[in-house]
C-alpha cells in the first residue's frame, strides 16, 4: 500500500519561545525544526506533502517553498486543536492508500522509524497506528491506554487525564498513519467537548476503534526521537541531542572528534573518513571535507569547501574553498569568495574576501587581500593592504607568479604586479610593476637632528636624548 499523503501540523503559536520567530523556524544542526521533519519525510518517498501553518504564516510559507517547493501549505486561521489542523489538510484531497501526520516540532524524528512505523500498519492491515514510545518523564504528553490485551483502547491528553492515567509512562508521539478513507470519514464526526474545546486527533483513534477498526500501539526503541520542542530549553535539549546522534554517526564512519561535547557538526555537513575535529570546533552549512584534513582546535566553517590534507587552526572561515595541503591560521578570517589552491598557506591573522591565492603562494601574517587573484610561488610580505575600495567601488588587483611583496606594502587596486616582481618595503603602490621590476614607492627619509629636546623638552625621551648627548660629549 503507498504512502499517499504526509501532513505536518506546523501551525502552533509556540508562546512559550517568547520569539518573533515562528517556533517551527528555530534552527538547530543546519535545519529549522520543521526542516528536519521535512527531511525525515523525504525518506518516505511520499506523493503529497502538505503543511498546515498559521502563526507566523509568511515566514513559515516562504520557508517551506525554499526548502520543499513541492509540498503544499494548508493556513489555520484559527487554532483549533490538531484535528480540526488535519480536517484542513485533507479538504480537497481524494482518499486513498495511507496518511502520514505528524508534528512540525519534533527534529528528532528519523526516516527510519517512520518506516517502521508504515511497515507495521500495513503488515498487520491497521486501520490506524500509533507511534508510541516510553518517557521516562511522561509530562505534557499524552497517554497510551492499552486494553488487557495490549491492544490500544484511546489516548488520554495530560490535561484530561487522572491520577492513575498521568502515572502511565508510555506516550503518544503525534506521529499516526491512517487508513486515509477511514480517516476522511471518522474526522468530521470530532467534537470539542474537552478541556480545550478543541478538536483532538487523538480523538480519531478511538471513534475508529468504535467502529470495528483495528488500532495498533507501535512501539519505538528511543523515546528522544519524539521529544517536541516547547520553549527554548526545549530547543537547546534536542540541539545537544542532535549534535551527539551526528557526531555518533561520524566517528562510526571514521572520523576523529577529540572532543565531542565542544564539536557541533550540522546535519547538512558531508565529511570524509579520516578527518580530524579537533575541540571548539563547528562545521555549519553546505561545508564539505576531504579525507586527511584536520580542522581546529576552536574554528568555524560555514558552507566552505576543505580539500584533502587541508589543516585550518583557530580560523573562521565561510563560503571559501580550501584546497590539498593547504594551511590556514591560527586567527584567520576567510570571508566569500575566498579561494586557496593547493599548497598554498594563509597564515596568523589575515584576513581574505573575494580572492584567489595559487598553488603555493603565501600569505604568512597580519594582511589583508580582497578583491585579488595572486599566482603561483608567490610571497605576499606581513602587514600588506590590498586596496580595494575607493569609497564606492570595489576594484581588482592581480598579482603574479613567484612575486615578492615586501612587508608594509599596500597595493591599490587596480593595480598589475607581474611575473616575478618585488615590491619595496614600506611601498605603496598606485602604478602596474613589470615583469622582474622592483616597485619603490616611499619617500626618502629625513632625519631632523635634535627635535625631541626642542619640541619635547620635560618628557622621558627628550631626557633619555640628553643622557645621550652628554655620553656622547664625555666619550
Amino acid at each position: 500500500m503507498s504512502l499517499e499523503t504526509v501532513v505536518i501540523l506546523a501551525a502552533g503559536e509556540g508562546t512559550r519561545m517568547k520569539s518573533s520567530t515562528p517556533k517551527v523556524l528555530h534552527p538547530i544542526a543546519g535545519r529549522t525544526l520543521v526542516g528536519h521533519v521535512l527531511n525525515a519525510v523525504d525518506a518516505l518517498a511520499p506523493k503529497n506533502v502538505r503543511v498546515v501553518v498559521g502563526a507566523g504564516r509568511e515566514q513559515v510559507e516562504a520557508h517551506i517553498a525554499e526548502i520543499a517547493p513541492k509540498a503544499v501549505t494548508v493556513f489555520q486561521e484559527k487554532r483549533g486543536g490538531t484535528g480540526h489542523a488535519t480536517q484542513l489538510a485533507l479538504a480537497g484531497l481524494t482518499p486513498s492508500g495511507t496518511i502520514l501526520v505528524l508534528a512540525g516540532d519534533t527534529p528528532m524524528l528519523t526516516g527510519t522509524s517512520l518506516s517502521q512505523l508504515l511497515a507495521e500498519h500495513h503488515a498487520g492491515g491497521f486501520t490506524a497506528s500509533v507511534m508510541t514510545a516510553e518517557h521516562p518523564d511522561p509530562t505534557g504528553y499524552g497517554r497510551i491506554i492499552r486494553g488487557d490485551d495490549a491492544s490500544l483502547l484511546r489516548i488520554v491528553e495530560e490535561r484530561d487525564a487522572d491520577e492513575i492515567q498521568r502515572d502511565i509512562i508510555e506516550v503518544n508521539s503525534g506521529v499516526y498513519a491512517f487508513d486515509a478513507a477511514k480517516l476522511a470519514s471518522a474526522i468530521g464526526k470530532l467534537k470539542n467537548d474537552n478541556s480545550q474545546g478543541e478538536l483532538y486527533l487523538t480523538d480519531v483513534i478511538e471513534i475508529l476503534r468504535n467502529e470495528g477498526g483495528k488500532i495498533a500501539a507501535v512501539l519505538i526503541d528511543d523515546f528522544i526521537e519524539i521529544l517536541g520542542v516547547n520553549d527554548r530549553v526545549q530547543l537547546a535539549e534536542s540541539a545537544s541531542l542532535l549534535r551527539d546522534r551526528i557526531n555518533e554517526d561520524l566517528m562510526k564512519s571514521g572520523v576523529t572528534i577529540v572532543d565531542p561535547l565542544s564539536t557541533w557538526v550540522d546535519a547538512t555537513a558531508t565529511i570524509a573518513p579520516d578527518v580530524v575535529l579537533a575541540p571548539g570546533t563547528a562545521i555549519h552549512g553546505a561545508t564539505t571535507i576531504a579525507s586527511g584534513a584536520v580542522i581546529g582546535p576552536r574554528t568555524t566553517l560555514i558552507d566552505c569547501t576543505v580539500a584533502a590534507n587541508a589543516r585550518v587552526l583557530e580560523s573562521q572561515c565561510t563560503e571559501a574553498v580550501i584546497g590539498e595541503g593547504v594551511n590556514v591560521g591560527p586567527y584567520s578570517y576567510l570571508r566569500a569568495g575566498t579561494k586557496l589552491l593547493s599548497g598554498s598557506k594563509v597564515g596568523a591573522y589575515v584576513e581574505m574576501k573575494n580572492a584567489t591565492l595559487g598553488e603555493g603562494s603565501k600569505v604568512p601574517h597580519l594582511s589583508y587581500v580582497g578583491d585579488a587573484i595572486i599566482g603561483e610561488g608567490t610571497n605576499i610580505g606581513a602587514a600588506t593592504i590590498f586596496v580595494n575600495y575607493d569609497g564606492v567601488e570595489k576594484h581588482y588587483s592581480v598579482v603574479g607568479d613567484h612575486v615578492r611583496i615586501g612587508s608594509d606594502s599596500m597595493l591599490v587596486a587596480p593595480v598589475t604586479i607581474g611575473d616575478g616582481a618585488y615590491t619595496a618595503a614600506g611601498s605603496v603602490i598606485t602604478e602596474d610593476v613589470p615583469a622582474g621590476a622592483i616597485g619603490v614607492g616611499r619617500a626618502k627619509q629625513r632625519n631632523v637632528l635634535g627635535w625631541v629636546l626642542r619640541k619635547r623638552p620635560g618628557t622621558k625621551s627628550a631626557e633619555a636624548a640628553a643622557r645621550h648627548s652628554n655620553d656622547e660629549q664625555k666619550g
